[in-house]
């Protein structure tokens, strides 16, 4: 059994743990909200561009499935962008990832993976199971939490000049959505080519935008408007990545603090217990020493 010194030191070191586990879920809950905020504010602006892409590939008609972007690539191989974490202590939020992973590929066997990877982890993942011949770009600057609108541009225009080329015949985004602060799911979605069904154009919206003057023409604002559409669905599976993260690692640091705070208080029962022990029988000492010298 533990001594009262060693107890001591127990109960110390666990409340050095809780002190750094409580810094770090307060550091998360405020990097979380800023993200937060970050990501709700780029839906709308996502949805409004897919929309008029929508509302501009139905006036356009055939004439779009003729464009390189929206057509298969000549390629037989599949490009991911594998979105992950720089750093661990986020739960299970990257093994939750590599699970949906998993369970993708074995859905799709045929398929020729190739990797695109954000974050150190989904590398190091990836380099552990024997794939790193299969990654063919691991993105590093800027780091995922610096990352902004700029980067996510030139990562899909990377991706874009990837799938032009001929290599790969479809480009998808493996990254974690974020919907609450306790739910967060591995998601798979269709970057390249684009499917006009894809698009968000509903019902009666075709009708509306002929009635609108558009000048230049509309297959120049197609144009135009379609890499910002790519650029925007990296951005925003970027940012839901980095929000999630972040909300899985509060979560996570909550826990411990919770768990060492319950430890912590299981140490002191039992130091309690052994000092009182300790005391009870250094007086049963002295009492019996008293009545030996009488």
């Amino acid at each position: 059994m533990a001594s009262v010194r060693d107890l001591r030191s127990r109960i110390k070191s666990v409340g050095n743990i809780r002190q750094i586990t409580r810094a770090m879920e307060m550091v998360a809950s405020t990097k979380l909200r800023r993200f937060q905020d970050r990501a709700v504010a780029s839906r709308p602006y996502a949805r409004e561009i897919a929309g008029l892409v929508g509302r501009l590939a139905g006036l356009l008609g055939d004439d779009v499935g003729d464009r390189p972007l929206f057509k298969d690539g000549a390629g037989e191989k599949t490009a991911i962008l594998l979105v992950t974490s720089d750093r661990g202590l986020c739960g299970a939020y990257n093994s939750n990832l590599f699970r949906f992973l998993e369970q993708w590929l074995r859905e799709h066997p045929a398929a020729q993976p190739r990797y695109y990877v954000y974050g150190r982890k989904g590398y190091q993942y990836l380099c552990r199971r024997g794939r790193e011949e299969q990654i063919e770009r691991f993105l590093v600057e800027p780091v995922l939490e610096q990352t902004d609108y700029r980067a996510a541009a030139r990562t899909s225009n990377l991706l874009v000049q990837a799938f032009q080329s001929g290599q790969y015949k479809d480009v998808l985004i493996l990254y974690t959505a974020f919907e609450t602060m306790v739910r967060y799911l591995p998601t798979c979605v269709p970057l390249l080519p684009i499917r006009s069904d894809n698009l968000a154009a509903g019902p009666g919206e075709k009708s509306a935008a002929t009635d609108v003057i558009l000048e230049p023409d509309p297959a120049t604002i197609f144009d135009q408007l379609v890499p910002r559409y790519l650029e925007t669905r990296v951005y925003n599976a970027l940012l839901e990545s980095l929000t999630s993260e972040y909300a899985s690692r509060r979560f996570s640091m909550k826990n411990a603090t919770d768990a060492a705070k319950g430890m912590q208080n299981v140490l002191k029962g039992k130091y309690n217990r052994k000092r009182q022990e300790t005391i009870t029988k250094e007086l049963l000492d002295i009492v019996g020493g008293a009545e030996a010298l009488r």
